[in-house]
């Protein structure tokens, strides 16, 4: 009988990887993500399933932690289909490499301190190299369109509908005979916010008979979007009139996009003041030039500006650094600047050296503008950190710290039922992508609002369907 396994992003966020295993003996596998904060270690453990009998990889977006072990998966013998949209692809292929050198670079160093040590044979060597990334391009991929069923045999079929969340993601229903009917099988993948400042909303499906839900935020609503905005503005004009800097950490993938649509139409309305706009990230500069040539995905707002000067981000103010030497140029600004930088939960990335330099300085503002994995540096800042150590060192907190939820691109409790309430048939719900307290907390609310059941997936737990 069919079943799945939940290898990642059961009672936990991040590390997205579910094995459906039909009776035909067809094994189809849905996402093969990183693991981010305290579970990191997880993504350096074995696979507890054989990647060579993997049939079809099916992805649902590019973030890393729905495709981060992809390039693991391969090395570990899978020589499969992947089927996913093509922008899906060209974001994961930007995401893959970086975290392939970002991997190589880390161990390098560690290597170093190792053998100066004398300690060499401690240190592991990378989960994957460049080499490796690149090797999952080199596989058969077929690519996706939304709502275009793709017809894998006579009893099997995948069908990719708008999930919203960022450029090329999709919740995926899988459709296959079994016991002399259809079944339907629904992963939402991550559903993005109805009211997003860049993507459409998340498109409706009617009918499943198991759905695999995420549940990030399934424990709350995001603060309105308009006060989200307001907000930010009042923080980023009050700072640069303080003749402060505007440090923001920013996902590379969907939020820098956001803020740089967001700041653009400030300064279309006079409402920006005069400042230098850093974009200090090559992966987000990469992926904005990806943005901008799938705009028909997008949303009106973003394709008004496009129609309005030719391009969706670019105005005066903003400043593309894409090598190092740029990157290191921004130190010598004084105030008066706006530094958007990777990573977004600050486990990396330029933003450290950002941080270095002005996190102890009072006029400053650090805008966080995205969910914070426990574990991660942005958790410890945003719950109040007096203190970070950065390089060996330790650096006050004295720069103002904002958090504004509203930027999510996840869809929030709301969110989540409303998209729910649309199935006009839905026999099984099943949560994941989310923290236990919160999963436990949404549970109820289905109950309370949609009168089903729902159903707390664990880590490599079989579900028959």
């Amino acid at each position: 009988m069919t079943f799945i396994q939940s290898f990642g992003a059961a009672e936990t966020v991040t590390g997205s990887c579910h094995l459906l295993q039909l009776t035909n003996g067809v094994n189809i596998l849905v996402d093969c993500g990183y693991f981010q904060g305290e579970n990191e270690l997880q993504t350096l453990a074995p696979f507890e399933f054989d990647a060579k009998k993997v049939d079809i990889l099916l992805i649902t977006h590019a973030h890393l932690d729905h495709t981060g072990r992809i390039p693991k998966l391969v090395k570990e013998g899978f020589d499969g289909k992947v089927i996913a949209l093509r922008a899906t692809m060209e974001l994961a292929e930007v995401i893959l490499l970086d975290s392939a050198k970002i991997a190589q670079e880390d161990y390098k160093i560690a290597l170093k301190k190792a053998k100066r040590a004398g300690q060499e044979k401690s240190v592991s060597p990378p989960i994957y190299t460049t080499d490796d990334a690149k090797a999952v391009f080199d596989l058969t991929i077929e690519y996706a369109h939304y709502n275009k069923t793709i017809k894998l045999s006579p009893d099997l079929q995948v069908t990719f509908r708008n999930a919203g969340h960022i450029l090329g993601s999709a919740t995926i229903q899988i459709e296959f005979n079994e016991e002399e009917r259809t079944k339907s099988l629904v992963f939402s993948g991550d559903l993005g916010n109805r009211n997003d400042l860049i993507m459409p909303a998340p498109s409706f499906i009617k009918q499943a008979d198991a759905l695999y839900i995420e549940s990030t935020y399934g424990d709350r609503n995001h603060r309105c979007l308009q006060d989200s905005i307001k907000e930010f503005k009042e923080i980023v004009i009050s700072t640069l009139n303080n003749q402060g800097n505007v440090l923001i950490p920013s996902f590379a993938i969907e939020r820098t996009q956001e803020i740089l649509l967001l700041l653009k139409q400030m300064y279309y309305d006079q409402e920006l003041p005069l400042c230098k706009i850093f974009l200090d990230s090559p992966m987000a500069i990469r992926a904005t030039q990806i943005y901008t040539h799938y705009h028909d995905e997008l949303n009106t707002a973003a394709n008004n500006l496009l129609m309005r000067d030719g391009t969706i981000f670019d105005f005066p103010y903003l400043h593309y650094s894409l090598k190092d030497k740029d990157s290191k140029r921004i130190n010598k600004e004084e105030g008066g600047c706006i530094i958007i930088a990777g990573s977004g939960m600050c486990t990396g990335g330029r933003i450290l050296q950002h941080f270095k330099h002005r996190l102890w300085d009072g006029r400053n503002s650090i805008v966080f503008v995205g969910y914070q994995v426990q574990g991660t540096l942005g958790r410890q800042m945003i719950e109040g950190a007096n203190f970070i150590s950065l390089y060996h060192e330790k650096i006050k907190v004295n720069a103002h710290i904002h958090m504004i939820n509203g930027f999510s691109a996840h869809a929030d409790q709301s969110d989540l039922l409303a998209w729910m309430g649309e199935f006009k048939q839905l026999n099984k719900i099943y949560l994941i992508h989310g923290e236990p307290d919160k999963q436990a907390i949404f549970k109820d609310v289905i109950s309370e609002q949609l009168n089903k059941s729902s159903h707390i997936v664990k880590y490599a737990e079989k579900i028959y369907l």
